[in-house]
C-alpha cells in the first residue's frame, strides 16, 4: 500500500466516530499480548460488520483523534528472546491471522498502521481465546453469545452442506450392504443408551420390523425418507457418488518407505461406513515387545491402537470441508500414520478440547457428525479426541500430534500424526506416576521431548511444576523428573558444566601438547557442550570462553589472528626500550 493510500486511509479513520468496532488508535502500545489480543477483537469484528478491513493505529490520540506520533516499532520488537513480533502474533493466534503492519510519516508525527483482514473460516483466536469488540472495548468473544452466533453465522458454519437434500436421489442411490450395517450399528446405539436390560429385547425386534426409510430417519440420516448428502457419503452407492459433484468424495491409503517414496496407493469412495474399515484393514499394524516393570519377558502391543486410528480416520471424514474439494489422505510411513483433511480446525486449538469437557457450539458437517455418532463411528462430540489422548498416555505412546497448515492450493488443512513406537519407557512411566497431571501439561511435556517450541505462558506453567529447565527454544526436563524417569545423564549433558570444566579441558591440553589452534580447541569443546545449544550458540559459547581465559590470564594467543596459537599462561610483557 503507497504512502499516498496510507495517509488518505487515515484521515479517513481520524473522521469515524470514537465507537466504531473496527478502528482502534493508540498511542505507544507495546505489550505484544495486548497487541494479540486486538488483532483477534478487530479480526473478528470485521468479519461480524462485513467490513473489508479492520485497522489498530499507533500514534493518533484516542479522543480527539489528532495525530500525536508514536515511538512503537513493530519491525525491531522482539518476543520471547529473539521472535519478530510478526512472526510470534501468526504463531499465536489460531487459525492465523492475516494482517501487515505498515509505517507512515505524517506531517504530525510517525504513525504505524496494522491492517487487519476480517476472519474467514472461523473466529480468530489468540492463545485459544476468542476476542471480539463491543462498541470501543475489547472483550471475550464467549462473553457474547449472541454475537458469536452471528459469526458463525456470518462465516457459513450454519450452511450445513452435509444435511441439505438431494432431490434428484432416492433410497435406490445406497448401497444394500451399507445398509444392513447401519441398521446392526445404530440397534447398538439404542440398547447402549438403554439402561433397561429388559427393554433391550423389545428395542432389538422393533428394529427388525423397521423400513430402510423408518431405519434412516429415525437415526437421522435421511430427512422425512428424503436422501441427504450426509446419507449419500454415509451409505451411498459408489456410482451414486456423481450426486456430490463437485466434491471428490474419497479416502486415500498411501503406503511409503523410510525414505518416503509412495509404494502403492488405493481409493475408496461411498459409502464411508464401510469404506472407513476397507482403508483401515490395509494398515500394517506391526505388534511391538513391550517389557513391563519387575519382568523379563516381553508383552506384545500393537503399533497403533485400533480405537484411536478409527477414530483418527472418523474424524477426518465428520470434519472434512467436502467443498474445498480435496480426498482425505491417509499416508502410512514405517513408523507413524498421517491423517490430513481440508478445513479449518474449528475447536481453535487442541488445548482448547482437552480443557473443556463441552464440545465446541458449531460443527462444519453437523448433520453428518449426528448420523456418525447414531451410527457408532465417533463418539460423542467433543469426547473423541480426549480418549485419543489418554489412550495414547497409558500405552506409554507419544501423543498425537496436530498440524494445522494450507494445502498446496491455499485451503486451510488439518494433519493428524499417530507414532507408532514408544516414548523413551521410563519417561513415559514417570508420566503415569505423576496422575495429578492434566492431559494438556502432558501434551506440553511431550512436546518438550519431541523438541517442540512452547510458548510464553506454557513455558512458566511446567517451570512452576518443577518439571522443565533452560531457556526458550531449548528446554529440557528438570533434574527432578530426569531423577525420576532415569535420564540424569541426559539431563547433565543437556544443562551443560560450569566453565571451569571447560577451562580444565583447554589448560589440559597445552599442558600436554605445548600449544593449539582454534580449530584444535573447537573438536576438543563443541562435542562437549550441550546439545540443547544450537550451532551459533555453541560458537558464541566458546568465543566468550576463551576470551575470560585470556582476560584472567590463563591463555595468551601468538601470530596474525587468522592462525594464531594458543599457549597457556599470560602473555609476555613487551621488552623495555629504556
Amino acid at each position: 500500500m503507497s504512502s499516498l493510500t496510507l495517509l488518505a486511509t487515515l484521515d479517513t479513520l481520524r473522521q469515524l466516530p470514537r465507537e466504531q468496532g473496527t478502528v482502534e488508535f493508540k498511542s505507544n502500545l507495546a505489550d505484544p499480548k495486548e497487541i494479540g489480543e486486538y488483532l483477534s477483537a478487530l479480526a473478528n469484528a470485521a468479519a461480524l460488520q462485513g467490513h473489508e478491513r479492520a485497522w489498530l493505529v499507533w500514534g493518533v490520540e484516542d479522543g480527539s483523534h489528532a495525530v500525536k506520533g508514536t515511538a512503537f516499532d513493530p519491525f525491531s520488537c522482539k518476543v520471547g528472546g529473539n521472535q519478530a513480533l510478526t512472526m510470534w502474533l501468526q504463531t499465536m493466534t489460531q487459525p492465523k491471522a492475516d494482517f501487515e503492519f505498515h509505517e507512515l510519516t505524517h506531517p504530525a508525527g510517525r504513525v504505524v498502521m496494522l491492517e487487519i483482514h476480517p476472519a474467514r473460516s472461523a473466529p480468530v483466536a489468540f492463545q485459544h481465546v476468542r476476542h471480539i469488540r463491543v462498541g470501543s472495548h475489547k472483550t471475550k468473544l464467549s462473553d457474547h453469545p449472541d454475537k458469536e452466533a452471528r459469526l458463525w453465522e456470518r462465516l457459513g458454519v450454519k450452511e450445513d452442506w452435509s444435511g441439505e437434500v438431494v432431490p434428484e436421489a432416492s433410497l435406490a442411490d445406497l448401497d444394500p450392504e451399507a445398509i444392513t450395517a447401519a441398521r446392526q450399528r445404530f440397534l447398538e446405539y439404542l440398547l447402549r443408551s438403554e439402561a433397561d436390560v429388559q427393554r433391550h429385547e423389545a428395542i432389538r425386534s422393533e428394529a427388525m420390523t423397521w423400513s430402510d426409510e423408518t431405519l434412516l430417519n429415525k437415526a437421522r440420516i435421511t430427512k422425512q425418507g428424503r436422501i441427504t448428502r450426509a446419507a449419500l457419503l454415509l451409505l451411498g452407492r459408489d456410482e451414486s457418488a456423481h450426486f456430490l459433484a463437485p466434491v471428490d468424495a474419497k479416502i486415500s491409503w498411501i503406503p511409503r518407505d523410510a525414505n518416503n517414496a509412495t509404494l502403492t496407493s488405493q481409493h475408496f469412495g461411498p459409502p464411508f461406513l464401510l469404506a472407513t474399515e476397507k482403508a483401515f484393514a490395509r494398515i500394517r499394524n506391526l505388534t511391538l515387545d513391550h517389557f513391563p516393570d519387575g519382568t523379563l519377558f516381553p508383552t506384545p502391543v500393537p503399533q497403533y491402537d485400533n480405537w484411536v486410528m478409527r477414530e483418527a480416520l472418523h474424524n477426518a471424514v465428520a470434519h472434512q470441508d467436502y467443498q474445498l474439494g480435496g480426498k482425505i489422505n491417509l499416508v502410512e510411513h514405517p513408523d507413524r500414520l498421517v491423517l490430513s483433511n481440508l478445513g479449518q480446525f474449528i475447536p481453535g486449538s487442541v488445548e482448547w478440547m482437552l480443557e473443556h469437557q463441552s464440545p465446541p457450539e458449531h460443527y462444519r458437517n453437523q448433520w453428518l457428525i449426528d448420523g456418525m455418532i447414531r451410527l457408532r463411528m465417533i463418539d460423542q462430540a467433543g469426547s473423541g479426541i480426549q480418549r485419543m489422548f489418554r489412550t495414547q498416555r497409558e500405552r506409554l505412546f507419544p501423543m498425537p500430534d496436530y498440524e494445522f497448515g494450507v494445502s498446496p492450493q491455499g485451503h486451510p488443512r488439518v494433519e493428524l500424526t499417530l507414532r507408532g513406537q514408544m516414548l523413551d519407557v521410563r519417561f513415559a512411566r514417570a508420566l503415569m506416576a505423576r496422575s495429578e497431571l492434566t492431559l494438556a501439561q502432558v501434551l506440553l511435556l511431550d512436546r518438550v521431548q519431541k523438541g517442540r517450541p512452547l510458548n510464553a505462558d506454557e513455558i512458566r506453567e511446567l517451570r512452576e511444576l518443577g518439571l522443565i529447565e533452560g531457556r526458550s527454544p531449548r528446554l529440557f526436563i528438570s533434574a527432578k523428573l530426569a531423577e525420576i524417569t532415569g535420564q540424569k545423564a541426559r539431563y547433565i549433558h543437556n544443562r551443560g558444566l560450569d566453565d571451569g570444566y571447560y577451562q580444565r579441558l583447554v589448560l589440559d591440553y597445552l599442558g600436554q601438547y605445548g600449544k593449539a589452534t582454534r580449530a584444535d580447541l573447537d573438536a576438543l569443546l563443541l562435542p562437549k557442550l550441550p546439545d540443547v545449544l544450537t550451532a551459533e550458540q555453541k560458537a558464541n559459547k566458546l568465543k566468550n570462553l576463551l576470551q575470560a581465559m585470556r582476560r584472567d590470564g590463563l591463555v595468551h594467543t601468538k601470530g596474525p589472528r587468522a592462525h594464531a596459537q594458543w599457549l597457556a599462561g599470560p602473555e609476555a610483557p613487551s621488552p623495555s626500550l629504556d
